[in-house]
């Protein structure tokens, strides 16, 4: 099933979708990969706060390459999810809402997605340079020292992904293989 939907997502719309649908998100996201995430989980441990608000965010897992002229960033495909696998239960317990990367998750982030009512996106790996036609603007937010890892505030239009795991736990890279 093909959606529209608006970041942030509420609730209710990450629990509607399910594993398979395709889904055009416009809003608010947040990049943020490896370094980043480290540091963030540094900042909890440290009982510090997070540079962002992360109760019903989106974190996409992505660097950008530089951007060219007239525009807000250069390619912008998807790194792999499972790099940040070791922080992603602790960010969905906090109120993470989605993620969009490319790759599979392991059995903890699965079983915190589904405890907390949160999605699991893709979005096509090699098709960076489409992506970032979706992308509106991008402004650094924190962590500038750590460069194309630094976390950024993006704005998106119709930025196309595909759920693979659901609210409730179904995961469309089990479903394939099992059909195959």
């Amino acid at each position: 099933m093909e959606k529209h939907l608006t970041l942030p997502l509420s609730k209710e719309d990450a629990e509607s979708l399910r594993a398979g649908d395709y889904v055009y998100l416009s809003g608010e996201m947040y990049t943020a990969r490896d370094a980043a995430h480290k540091r963030m989980d540094e900042a909890l441990n440290d009982n510090k706060s997070l540079p962002i608000n992360i109760e019903g965010t989106t974190i996409y897992y992505m660097g950008p390459s530089p951007a060219r002229d007239g525009r807000p960033i250069g390619s912008a495909g998807p790194t792999t999810a499972g790099r940040m696998d070791k922080y992603t239960p602790r960010l969905l317990d906090l109120g993470l809402r989605c993620m969009i990367g490319k790759g599979k998750r392991t059995k903890e982030v699965k079983d915190a997605i589904v405890r907390n009512k949160a999605v699991y996106f893709v979005a096509v790996g090699g098709a960076g340079a489409l992506l970032s036609k979706a992308i509106i603007s991008s402004d650094v937010v924190a962590y500038d020292d750590l460069g194309t890892e630094a976390i950024r505030k993006l704005i998106v239009k119709d930025f196309p992904v595909i759920v693979v795991i659901d609210s409730m736990g179904n995961n469309l890279y089990e479903t394939v293989m099992k059909e195959i």
